[in-house]
């Protein structure tokens, strides 16, 4: 029976472990170029549609459903003000990117927008952002057409100076 608590507290503590290796940031940077995977501190949010990694850049991918509601969803950041520069492009047709300061990610009612739906032009896109308290950020993508593609690379998070 030792033997049997004894294991279950190493499973549970190697679990809080893992989970404690993903820290409260503020600033973060991020070219995607090594990802074969959603990174474990980051979440993909990908409803009936495709987010994921790959060709060096995160993908978020209609399928068949669009309008889905897609989140990339980082790990958390320190209360504060950023500013936050990424690459974004699409394959054509309407697609918007929409920020949102996230309390709970398990939880979409704790999600606050922070910055509106703008139309995904390709290039790079500036935001300045505020988060009240420590927060996640969430990248919210609306694909309106199947088959639709939006390419996010060159992630950079820094605090406003």
């Amino acid at each position: 029976m030792r033997k049997i608590v004894f294991a279950g507290i190493l499973a549970l503590g190697g679990f809080i472990t893992a989970n404690a290796q993903c820290k409260t940031v503020s600033t973060l940077t991020e070219n995607f170029d090594t990802w074969k995977e959603i990174n474990k501190c980051w979440t993909a949010q990908q409803g009936k549609a495709m987010l994921y990694a790959g060709e060096k850049k995160i993908i978020f991918y209609s399928m068949n459903s669009p309008r889905e509601n897609m989140y990339l969803v980082t790990p958390k950041i320190k209360a504060g003000k950023y500013t936050l520069i990424l690459d974004i492009a699409d394959n054509g047709g309407e697609t918007t990117l929409e920020l949102f300061s996230i309390n709970n990610t398990s939880d979409p009612k704790s999600y606050a927008s922070i910055a509106k739906a703008s139309k995904i032009t390709g290039g790079k896109k500036t935001f300045d952002i505020s988060l009240k308290k420590d927060s996640n950020l969430g990248m919210k993508v609306v694909l309106n057409g199947i088959h639709q593609a939006v390419y996010m690379d060159n992630f950079s998070l820094k605090p406003k100076k």
